[in-house]
């Protein structure tokens, strides 16, 4: 792979990852309700969910997920449920109104459970596997193929996708001041709960 074409991937990837999406959504709600460590651990279960769908690329398991009705159609409706849970999950807070300050407990607890929500939301995500099999290839040299170039190709995505969810933590906890007042916050919960569920439509709905 030369310079040149990994210089043309940077910048469709960066294009890609700065479209918002479900990974940014998940982050800005474990944001919203956990501080900063929520949303650092929210943004980290995605980015481990990135890479366990690139390296299942690279060694060809995505391909073989992608061409198998049964098990490609299986994982997009448990991402369809789980997404629309997330959602759910959000409007229901907004309608409880009941906020932990983000420097308190809200901001302490449920640690594993933020780092499983960013996780499960993106690899129960087969949309992800199709991207990377739809984009890795136009960057690789069928003659001179390794495993590799695609695990660079998804990793450098994995890590670019990390940092614009950092870049958004650190944003939200800058202004976390606003961020606590009980009516931004239910503002906040329903944008992002019906977002989510939006996206579980679309994700249901598109095959």
């Amino acid at each position: 792979m030369t310079w040149s074409t990994y210089g043309s991937y940077l910048i469709l990837v960066v294009l890609v990852v700065l479209a918002p999406g479900p990974d940014t959504v998940v982050t800005l709600k474990n944001s919203f309700a956990g501080g900063f460590r929520g949303g650092l651990v929210a943004s980290a279960g995605i980015a481990a969910g990135n890479l366990v769908q690139g390296t299942a690329v690279a060694f060809g398991l995505g391909a073989l997920i992608v061409r198998s009705q049964p098990v490609f159609q299986t994982l997009r409706w448990i991402g369809v449920i789980y997404l629309c849970y997330l959602g759910v999950q959000a409007l229901r807070s907004a309608r409880r109104g009941e906020y932990a300050a983000l420097d308190g407990s809200g901001a302490r607890s449920g640690v594993l459970r933020r780092f499983r929500e960013g996780f499960l939301s993106n690899v129960t995500n087969p949309k992800v596997l199709a991207l990377y099999l739809s984009v890795l290839p136009q960057f690789i040299d069928p003659a001179h193929h390794s495993a590799g170039d695609t695990l660079l190709l998804a990793y450098t995505f994995a890590v670019l996708g990390a940092v614009w969810l950092l870049l958004l933590v650190a944003f939200v906890h800058t202004v976390r001041v606003w961020f606590q007042r009980r009516s931004v916050r239910r503002g906040l919960d329903v944008a992002t709960g019906t977002t989510l569920i939006g996206f579980g439509a679309a994700l249901a709905i598109n095959d």
